[in-house]
């Protein structure tokens, strides 16, 4: 690639919207009908803990299957390193920068009153009003507040849980308040949670398939997000970790074997929803999407991806991604081109017909991309700051350009996707460039965030 064209923005920020937007609303191939969709979302699950991705420690057939029959992604990423921020970014098609939703939402004080704004464009609410029946099943993590909660956003149904993560099998979140829901009515269950997540989401499936219209049903599991409690040990006296919030030097920490055993099970859980699936006749049309929203913890394999969950560095932010729709997608095709969790935004939106012209997504329908086998160039940005942390992360083209505190460092993360060969000293001109990309970007979405308060 010449010096002139890598100093050339992929996409210029201001020309985001109007660009993709063109991408996203591609009109399905006659012979194509509306799909099903169904989005699975994994909870804190590493790029290597997969068999599909590379594991030789976790047996998961129902993944490895997916992956074998629709198109593995080995370079996707989540939104955010962390879970609020990917989600905000999966119901609005836009950076969550924008919505000033960039940290994990806790379940105490001032973050009881944050919401995810109901604006009538959130993906959901465009699914229902083209026709579809919605639901969500699991892990919200958007917002305490009824009036804004997944119903008020276009969700038909939900069942699940507000806050970020359970106790699974007592159903209390971290302050020990319960917290799971069907709709806006408090309900108890019993066993453990991701199974009676699954009973949830077949039982929804059902319901669709009967009602006849086409449908969107997010699951979203917990697993395999801490508490590290493995299915396998049911009993509350034999659980060898129900450490709310688990830390590696803890004398009862969990072990990678725990974690396995909970990546395992998890594997099942799909595989019963893909059968379901089939059962009722409805594969072939039926768009199934699989991501983790943010990359592992400690106890997962993020191999061979550097560092984990809440940095900007590849271990927290490529995750695992699988696209199935075998009446559109490839069978059995392993690609990598540069995906974001806003194009499963983008996506599924175009898949359902949607043409309104109000969007402003800022992913691409990804699916169109992967069924025409062409490959195009992307600029994404991530952003993590707190006390303590300031990091600043691009990838334009092959290249990542990172600030980790004041250091910066510059890789082509295709050829090194580990992050281990620093180009920063070789290549002062393009570090200058993404630095300048960067400081547009955050120009940009922060200047809208602060005109949207009241």
């Amino acid at each position: 690639m010449s010096s002139a064209a890598w100093l050339r923005p992929v996409f210029a920020v201001g020309l985001v919207v109007g660009v993709v937007f063109a991408v996203a609303t591609v009109a399905q191939p006659p012979s194509v009908r509306r799909p099903n969709v169904l989005v699975i979302i994994a909870d804190d699950m590493g790029y290597g803990d997969i068999g599909a991705y590379g594991a030789t420690d976790t047996r998961t057939p129902n993944l490895d299957r997916l992956a074998a029959e629709g198109v593995r992604l080995t370079d996707f990423y989540a939104n955010a390193p962390v879970c609020t921020p990917t989600r905000a970014a999966l119901m609005t098609g836009r950076y969550q920068q924008r919505l000033m939703l960039e940290r994990p939402l806790a379940s105490v004080g001032a973050d009881l009153d944050a919401v995810l704004p109901v604006t009538g464009r959130s993906v959901p609410q465009l699914m229902k009003d083209a026709g579809y029946r919605t639901a969500l099943i699991g892990k919200w993590h958007l917002g305490y507040q009824p009036a804004s909660g997944p119903r008020a956003h276009g969700f038909d149904y939900f069942w699940g849980f507000l806050s970020g993560y359970l106790d699974w099998y007592t159903h209390v979140r971290g302050d020990g308040q319960h917290d799971v829901w069907e709709n806006e009515t408090p309900v108890h269950v019993d066993g453990y949670f991701h199974h009676e997540t699954t009973r949830r989401a077949q039982a929804e499936l059902d319901r669709s398939v009967a009602d006849g219209r086409p449908f969107f049903l997010e699951v979203a599991y917990g697993a395999p997000h801490w508490p590290f409690q493995s299915p396998r040990v049911p009993s509350v006296a034999e659980r060898r970790n129900n450490s709310m919030t688990p830390d590696p030097s803890d004398a009862n920490a969990a072990t990678r074997a725990d974690y396995v055993a909970i990546v395992e099970d998890f594997d099942a859980e799909i595989g019963t929803l893909l059968e379901r699936l089939r059962h009722h006749g409805i594969e072939r049309d039926t768009l199934v999407v699989f991501m983790s929203d943010n990359g592992g913890e400690w106890l997962s394999r993020n191999s061979p991806l550097f560092h984990r969950k809440d940095t900007v560095w590849e271990g927290g932010v490529r995750v695992p991604a699988i696209f199935r729709w075998p009446a559109r997608l490839p069978r059995g095709t392993v690609s990598s081109q540069v995906g974001i969790t806003m194009d499963i935004s983008a996506s599924v939106v175009a898949a359902a017909g949607v043409a309104r012209t109000d969007l402003a997504f800022e992913g691409m329908d990804l699916v169109a991309l992967l069924a025409s086998g062409r490959m195009v160039e992307r600029e994404l940005l991530w952003r993590v700051i707190r006390p303590n942390v300031q990091q600043r992360a691009i990838r334009a083209g092959d290249f990542k350009y990172v600030e980790d505190g004041g250091q910066r460092f510059l890789f082509n993360v295709r050829a090194d996707p580990g992050e281990r060969d620093d180009l920063t000293s070789r290549d002062p001109a393009r570090v200058r460039a993404l630095r300048e990309r960067i400081a547009a970007w955050e120009a940009d979405v922060d200047g809208e965030a602060r005109r949207a308060q009241p």
